[in-house]
This record gives structure tokens, sequence and C-alpha cells, in this order.
């Protein structure tokens, strides 16, 4: 068999290629420290190497947000610890305040001075924030301020009842913050209490405010509790002098508990109990067009006489349908009125508690309210001059209209903020009187309970921040444990063994010298060499 010259010098090529390329991926290895340095090195080695640099790479991650949620955590515990010191305080200068018979009227509103300041000192760490400039209290709403407002106006929660979780590991994900709400607003009260605060539809500018308020009469409020109050302002030609004015209506029926009441600015309103201060120049309401449905002329039959055969038909207003009857002999409209406003069969009693009047003209309803009238019969049509058998409709009627409201809600919690503006404006109205010492006494047990209510809050958070901490330790201290098994499985498969491989490049070395030469030596062996 013949062999030319370009194969033989193709495999020596080829050979001393291959023995290049094992000398290089020797030196790599030994230059990486790695036995595995391609899939086609160890396919199985290879898959584990990967799963395993995975698991490493999620434990550090892990191990990252664990340092993130412990910081967050730090932070919050040290704003809880805060408010609790600041609740003890709070604590001793209440019970201070519980001495009527020998503090004075400057010394009460020394106390007032200090728990406003302390006040202030609470809405900065109900407001504090993380590392991340996130209010921590603030629920999912972490870039809005939670806690806002003052004892003039009432101090408002803007966040949400949301918690931020950051996970940990495969299946854990630990919570790394606490709601505002949670903490500091849904607190048992003492006894039934308000929240104050005004319509968002209010278009006065600047908006009217109301104060935080406080329960003066507790035993009036409880008796109107759970009612809600709400105040409207009226049109201004509702009093004489005409001028701004509201009127305090229940929520849930509208049942009128003051009227047309004059207002003034910054002058304490007193409804069931509670007394509160609105601010602001409101925007009065529209004044009620009357709705009426005035009587005809008699029949033919110049009336008609009840006395034996009485007859009933009824009228609806408002949601509100009453039966009235007809039981007297009625000749013209002043029989008619008469017998309309009988107290002894009832029908005086049902106009009142519709608020309808009627008179020799007709009906009239002038809170604009419209009203209907059926039900009735053929000689009741007679006498009215109205169709109340088929039924007849007032169309003129306009309800009063009010622009700018507030509302004091009923309830049976209290912020911990409104607990102490409302015992600071107590101290701030002692006078040195009975009465002022009664209410000092009263609103020092009440505030006493609420703080201790406030307190058991913020610690209940604080134990649970407690137990996420020593959670997220114990995942760490498992991370760190199984980053180093992870890391030593690692190295036994991927590590290079330097003794073997440096003995390994050796030969390599020596076997590719020895090719080179030999290979030398065999390409000089031709016909022309033995000629010359």
């Amino acid at each position: 068999m013949r062999i030319s010259s370009s194969q033989v010098f193709d495999i020596a090529n080829r050979g001393m290629a291959d023995l290049t390329q094992q000398l290089l991926k020797t030196q790599s290895q030994i230059s990486t420290g790695m036995r595995v340095l391609t899939p086609a090195d160890d396919p199985v080695a290879s898959t584990k190497i990967m799963q395993l640099n995975d698991e490493l790479a999620s434990t550090k991650q892990y191990t990252a947000n664990i340092d993130i949620a412990n910081n967050n955590l730090t932070r919050e515990e040290s704003s809880l610890n805060g408010v609790n010191d600041l609740i003890q305080r709070m604590q001793e200068l209440t019970i201070s305040a519980g001495n009527t018979a020998s503090l004075s009227g400057n010394e009460y509103a020394a106390l007032a001075s200090e728990v406003d300041s302390r006040i202030d000192e609470l809405l900065n760490l109900t407001n504090s924030k993380n590392a991340n400039g996130d209010y921590i209290f603030g629920g999912f709403k972490s870039r809005e301020q939670p806690f806002t407002g003052d004892s003039l106006s009432g101090f408002r929660f803007n966040g949400d009842e949301g918690q931020q979780y950051i996970k940990i590991a495969n299946n854990t994900y630990v919570p790394t913050t606490d709601s505002g709400k949670t903490a500091f607003v849904e607190i048992e009260s003492a006894n039934k209490t308000i929240n104050t605060y005004p319509s968002p539809s209010n278009q006065s500018n600047p908006p009217v405010t109301i104060s935080v308020g406080r329960v003066y009469d507790q035993q009036a409020y409880d008796d109107f509790y759970p009612e809600d109050i709400v105040i409207s302002f009226n049109a201004e030609g509702n009093i004489v002098p005409h001028g701004k004015n509201f009127t305090a209506t229940e929520k849930s029926t509208g049942r009128i508990i003051l009227q047309d009441q004059p207002y003034v600015a910054g002058r304490e309103v007193k409804i069931k109990g509670v007394a509160v201060k609105i601010n602001g120049n409101p925007i009065s309401g529209t004044a009620a067009v009357p709705a009426t449905l005035d009587f005809g002329s008699l029949g033919a039959t110049s009336g008609f006489n009840f006395t034996a055969t009485p007859e009933t038909f009824r009228i609806r207003a408002g949601g509100i349908t009453q039966t009235f009857v007809l039981d007297a002999n009625i000749t013209n409209t002043a029989d008619l009125a008469a017998t309309l406003n009988e107290p002894t069969n009832g029908n005086a009693a049902k106009l009142t508690a519709m608020g309808l009047r009627v008179d020799r003209q007709g009906f009239h309803m002038d809170s604009g309210v419209n009203i209907s009238i059926m039900n009735g019969s053929a000689n009741i049509d007679a006498v009215m001059g109205l169709t109340s058998a088929m039924g007849t409709k007032s169309v003129d009627g306009v309800a009063a209209k009010s622009v700018d409201r507030v509302f004091i809600d009923s309830s049976s919690r209290q912020d911990i903020v409104t607990t102490l503006a409302r015992f600071s404006e107590t101290l701030k109205a002692y006078d040195g009187g009975p009465d002022a010492k009664k209410q000092i006494s009263a609103m020092v047990a009440t505030t006493l309970k609420n703080l201790t209510n406030a307190q058991t809050s913020v610690l209940n958070v604080t134990s649970k921040i407690g137990a996420r901490v020593n959670t997220l330790e114990a995942t760490k201290s498992i991370h760190l444990d199984t980053s180093v098994v992870s890391q030593k499985v690692l190295s036994d498969i991927s590590s290079l063994d330097y003794a073997e491989a440096s003995t390994r490049l050796s030969q390599q070395s020596m076997i590719l010298q020895a090719t080179q030469q030999s290979f030398i030596r065999v390409s000089q062996l031709t016909l022309f060499s033995k000629l010359s």
C-alpha cells in the first residue's frame, strides 16, 4: 500500500492537533482549578454542577432577602418601642392630671402642652420610613404618608391593611411591614365613641374641617348610639337675619336632631352628648321648594257626609305611606282641612310624622319632597277635587340641597392619636369649676383605659415581629448550612486533582514533543534526500 506525502502530513497534523488540544485542556483545568469545563467532559457531573450552582445562587439571594427583612423589622421594632415609651409617659401624665384637688388651670395648660408635643412625636413615629424611603405603617400604600391631620381638623389614616412580604426560602414568605391600622387605629375604646370627618364631596376652599370632638355626656351618647350624625349647611335664608346655618340629622333615618342652627366658625357644637368644633367657610345649600297638591272645588253634591260611613285614602312621601280617614260631614275645604288635622282620628299625628301640612288650599310638603295621593274613592275625589282613586302626584316639589357636610360616626374603636388629642382638649378646657373637675376625672379614667388598650395593641405587633425575626435567623442558619454542604459537594464533583493533572500535563507535553520530533525525521525520508 502506497502512502503519499500529503497523507503523511495530514495524519501527523491531526495527531499533533489532538495532542495539542488535550494539552490545552489540561492547562485550562489547572488554571481554573475545575475538572469539568464543558458538559462533554462529564455529562452526569455537569448536570449536578448546574443544579448545585442554581441552589447556591438561590440561597445567596434568600440570604440577602433575609438581611433586608431583618433591617426592615428592626426599624419597625424601634418605632414601636418608641411608641410604647411614649404611651408609658402619657400614662404617668394622665395619672398626674387626675389630681384635680391640687392642680391649677395653668398646670393643666402645661400638661396639655406636653400632650400636644407628644402628639407630634407620635405622628413622627407612626410615619416612620425604612431604608428604601417607604412608610413602614402604610400597608400597600407605602409611598403615601399614612397618618395626617391635627386636633383641629381630625386625624386620618391614609394607608390600607396590606402587609408587604419577602421570600426567604422556596416556600417561605415573611411579612416585613405591619399596617398602622392594626397597630394604632383599630384599638378597642373604653367607651362608645365617635369618628369625625368632612365629606369628600365638599366644595369649600379652603375646605371645612371638623375637630376630633369629644363625648362630654357619656349617658346621653350611649342612649343615641349606634346612630351616626350628619351636619349639613343649609340655605342662608333659613334663619333671620340671613346667614350660614346648619341642620344635624340622623344618618340612617334623616330625622332632624338640630334644625337651622346659626354657624359660627370654631364654636363648639353639642349634639346628643357629643361636642365638636367646625372651622372654615362652608358653602351654603339651596332652600327647598315646597311640594303642593291644591284642593279643587267641591262636587255638585256640595260635599259629602262621611259620619256614618268613614272612608280612607293613602298618602306617600319620601318612602313613607300613611292611611288617612275622612269621618265628618264635609261641606267645604275648611271642613276638609279640619278633618285631616283632627287629633282624635289619628290624622294629625300622621301628618306630623310625614312632615305634611294641610290648610284650606290643600296639602303642603315644605321639605320639597313630592307627595302622592292614592287608594281613595269617588266620594273622596268629590270633596277634595283630586283624583285620589286613580292616584295624583305633585310635581312642583324640589328638596333642599346641602353642599358642604361633615359627619360624626359612632364607633367602638379609637386610634391612639385621637385618644391623646381628646385628652389634651379636656385639659385645655379646665376652668376650675365642679363640672370641669368631673370632666377631667372622667377623661382621666377613659384615657388610662384607652392607653392600656393601645399599649396592648402595640405590644401584640411587637411580639409578632420577634417571632418573624426568629424565623429569619433560623432560616438564615439553615441556608448557611446548606451552602456549606452544597459547596463541599460541588467541590468534590468539579474540583481538579492538581497532582494528577500535573502528571498528565507532563506526560502530554512529552508525547507532543516526541511526536513533533518523530514527524520531523519521518518527513525527511524521501527518495530525493537519498539521491543528494
